[in-house]
């Protein structure tokens, strides 16, 4: 016999596995027994409409057939008034047949056949008809007499027939297997019922067992209570004196990392203006070009540590605040000097701190590269996009109407394209660029777990 509490409760919840299991199979086999009955109603309403189809062929043929045999006998055209009506109704069923009898594989070339077989006879019935009206009463009872109307008929009959018993076995094997579900679910539902009873009855004894034990075991559990309750005491102080130490010491290092990142900041803002100084007093245009593209860059990095010293959260930056930041910046940098018009879509992204400075440099390239060689003539547009994707995935692009890659010899050192190869490469992104027709589409893709 189990003595200790940790078999009481592995027995207790093995007879909890087995009786969920039990529910678990009951309400499995309830589900799919309901979906197979849904199936199978829909399949004997599909077969009774094609067993009621196919009488009401046969049923409209045989009209037609005997309007036309009593205006040839009579030659009168009060006999023809069904002829029309029932014939249009015909020719629409029997059109109709062909999605009836998809699920019957050894139905589709006896409905085709079905369909020639009545498109002939109506075929012979308005000729005969045709001919009574010419006032050719000898040649429409010859055309009645080759027998090949009968024979036609005979024929639709027959595959009108076959239709209606395979609707019939159709119907025939669906209420059978509709009855032998119904008796599975009440079978499974009975067995299931049985063992979660017997895993309950079972659960219910152990724990009548083992009930004498835990009272005898409560007095000696009571007189450990009172020095357990002291010594959690004692720990309870600990913990909450820890507990304020950390959150000190965690209050220190968000301090201490806004100041970090304080720090940064200026010391970037710094080398920003140093280096903005250097190219404004440089006489050399490459050099000068160079120095705004690096201080362009530097000012990148800076604006992220500007918001994270201005943020509560020092690990994640929210990408569509800083891309807009980032782009009116440049542009207020570009002065007097409108090469480019800029715009932006950007949708609420956040993203982790290095992540967002990579991004940060690409689409700074890339709009540099737009103000430098999209519009050698002419200002222009240059429209950004942030969009989030359905993968767990972003894309950035820049996009503009201007003279596009061409197929000359690149401009510029390269510098900027290994920069962005490189930045990509880090956020595990795809680079691409597309040629619009006018104007050029640089286009970045990358996980945002990245």
């Amino acid at each position: 016999m189990p003595t200790n509490v940790r078999t009481l409760v592995r027995s207790q919840i093995l007879f909890i596995a087995v009786g969920v299991l039990a529910l678990l199979a009951i309400v499995s086999a309830a589900f799919w027994l309901d979906d197979r009955s849904s199936v199978i109603a829909s399949q004997i309403l599909d077969a009774r409409d094609l067993k009621s189809a196919s009488v009401d062929l046969g049923a409209l043929v045989q009209r037609a057939e005997s309007s036309q045999r009593g205006f040839l006998y009579t030659e009168n055209e009060i006999y023809l008034a069904p002829y029309d009506l029932a014939k249009e109704a015909a020719l629409r069923d029997i059109d109709a047949l062909p999605p009836r009898v998809e699920g019957y594989a050894d139905l589709v070339a006896v409905t085709e056949r079905l369909k020639q077989v009545i498109t002939e006879k109506f075929a012979e019935m308005d000729e005969s008809i045709r001919l009574t009206r010419s006032r050719e009463r000898s040649s429409a009872l010859d055309l009645v007499l080759t027998n090949r109307g009968k024979a036609l008929m005979d024929e639709a009959m027959v595959y009108i027939s076959g239709l209606s018993l395979a609707a019939d076995r159709r119907l025939n094997s669906l209420v059978s297997e509709q009855t032998a579900n119904t008796l599975w679910q009440r079978l499974v539902s009975i067995v299931g019922a049985t063992v979660v009873a017997a895993a309950a009855f079972a659960a219910l004894f152990t724990i009548i067992r083992y009930a004498r034990e835990l009272s005898r075991a409560h007095k000696m559990l009571s007189a450990a209570n009172t020095q357990l309750e002291t010594k959690v005491a004692n720990r309870t102080a600990d913990l909450a004196k820890s507990t304020e130490e950390m959150r000190a010491a965690k209050d220190r290092a968000e301090s201490l990392m806004l100041e970090v990142n304080h720090r940064v900041a200026n010391s970037l803002a710094i080398v920003s203006s140093l280096i903005g100084l250097q190219a404004n007093s440089s006489g050399d245009a490459s050099t000068k070009t160079a120095l705004t593209e690096t201080q362009s860059r530097i000012q990148a990095v800076a604006l992220v540590h500007q918001r994270l010293y201005r943020s509560d959260n020092v690990t994640e930056v929210a990408l569509d605040d800083y891309l807009r930041s980032l782009l009116d910046q440049f542009q207020t940098t570009m002065g007097d000097d409108k090469r480019i018009s800029l715009s932006y879509h950007l949708e609420p992204i956040s993203l982790r701190t290095d992540a967002t400075i990579n991004l940060g440099v690409i689409a700074s390239e890339w709009v540099m590269n737009a103000a430098k060689y999209a519009y050698p003539e002419r200002a222009g547009p240059v429209r950004v996009n942030l969009t989030r994707g359905a993968e767990g995935d972003a894309l950035l692009s820049v996009e503009d109407d201007g003279v596009g890659r061409g197929t000359g010899p690149a401009q510029g050192t390269g510098l900027g394209s290994r920069i962005v190869k490189a930045m990509a490469t880090a956020l595990r992104g795809r680079v691409e660029y597309v040629d619009r027709n006018p104007g050029l589409s640089a286009r970045l893709a990358f996980p945002l777990s990245a």
